[in-house]
């Protein structure tokens, strides 16, 4: 992903979740996904989705532990 796309979805993130501390930022040796921060913390990956030339899109894969979970 291109550091202008990491932009616009980083502000696109931040204004759809009213999260100003989240982050994305470029994965090493990847240039077809990115990884989403909360402050230091890692929650999941951002992966570009460019099948169809005409339809480009983008997929936020985020796993949730169970014990995450816990109280």
């Amino acid at each position: 992903m291109s550091p202008d796309e990491i932009r616009k979805v980083t502000n696109f993130l931040r204004t759809k979740f009213q999260l100003p501390s989240i982050s994305v930022r470029k994965r090493p040796q990847k240039e077809d996904s990115a990884e989403v921060y909360i402050g230091d913390e890692f929650i999941g990956v951002l992966y570009r989705d460019d099948e169809d030339p005409d339809d480009l899109s983008y997929s936020f894969q985020m796993a949730i532990l169970d014990f995450d979970l816990e109280p």
